[in-house]
């Protein structure tokens, strides 16, 4: 009798496609706001995957991406076999790990410093000056710095003034990488940190005041109760960071490094752009290099997400 109630109540694929239709129709306005982000993956994103086919390929213009002759895994073999490449991957990888070391905590940092700040006009003020440099492209950045650092810039000219040698910063390879860093944090710590900031916005705030009752420092509340708000997302931001971390900063050092550097400098996105453009251009190989990146970035994040399962008990899927 229970069955034949169950079975009167279970629904006909048919019926659960109608009902399907009709959810999608009356929710219609909420999925035409994903169109634009939907058109965008589309052919930014998947679109260009065709041309990933270069990778085995010789590429000849006349002939075209799919008209090119395969080679098989010549270009893997041309580039683990280029001294260049195996410098850039290890600048990549020195440059990625000294921006997830500085770079990574200092918006977590600031974030919950900001919501230690009790005046609204002074946090207000200190989040649009902290702010305001995402804005601006690293063409723009990399000109201020030239100015600033250059051998006949701002700092330069105050060492000399004060009886000192001037020192050329921007082609020194024991200060360029700090550069990177030390530029990255200034461009971009106040727009990370806001995210992390409407997490911490996002918390109850009865559950300070209670802390506060029970005798509660400030270090406490941010240790009891601050932190564990906003520990998901730094877990979904650190397994996200991990799975960029052959991504050093393409404009950032295009705009910064040259010849004198490269040693020191040069990473694997800047080495494909030199393959491609400054030299007779092989897009097999370029497209080569760039498919090493992406399976060991995919191959990061996966193992990011298993070890974060494991030991934190959350991951980002």
């Amino acid at each position: 009798m229970a069955q034949a109630r169950v079975a009167r109540f279970q629904l006909t694929p048919a019926r659960r496609g109608k009902r399907l239709l009709k959810n999608i129709w009356d929710s219609r306005y909420m999925y035409l706001l994903l169109v634009p982000g939907l058109l965008f993956f589309a052919f930014f994103r998947y679109v260009p995957m065709y041309g990933i086919q270069l990778a085995w390929k010789e590429f000849a213009a006349n002939l075209g991406v799919a008209g090119s002759p395969w080679i098989g895994w010549e270009n893997f073999r041309f580039i683990f076999a280029e001294a260049d490449f195996w410098n850039s991957l290890r600048n990549t990888l020195i440059i990625a790990g000294m921006q997830l070391i500085f770079v990574f905590p200092f918006p977590i940092i600031l974030a919950i410093l900001f919501n230690e700040v009790r005046q609204k006009k002074t946090k207000r003020v200190m989040q649009i000056i902290l702010t305001f440099p995402h804005f601006l492209s690293w063409v723009i950045l990399s000109s201020i710095l030239t100015n600033l650092l250059g051998n006949s810039g701002v700092v330069n000219n105050i060492i000399v003034a004060m009886g000192g040698e001037k020192v050329n910063f921007l082609m020194n390879k024991g200060i360029f990488r700090w550069l990177l860093i030390f530029s990255l944090l200034w461009k971009e710590s106040g727009w990370n940190a806001i995210l992390y900031m409407a997490t911490i916005t996002a918390i109850d705030p009865a559950l300070y005041e209670a802390a506060t009752i029970d005798g509660a420092n400030r270090w406490h509340r941010i240790r009891y109760i601050t932190w564990p708000g906003i520990s998901t997302i730094v877990t979904a931001t650190f397994i996200l960071r991990i799975g960029s971390i052959m991504d050093a900063g393409y404009m950032q050092v295009l705009n910064l490094y040259n010849p004198a550097v490269y040693e020191v400098g040069d990473i694997l996105d800047t080495y494909i752009y030199r393959i491609t453009f400054e030299k007779a251009p092989d897009y097999g190989v370029s497209t080569a290099v760039g498919m090493f990146k992406g399976v060991v970035n995919a191959v990061l994040m996966l193992s990011a997400e298993v070890v974060s399962r494991k030991f934190n008990g959350e991951g980002l899927f």
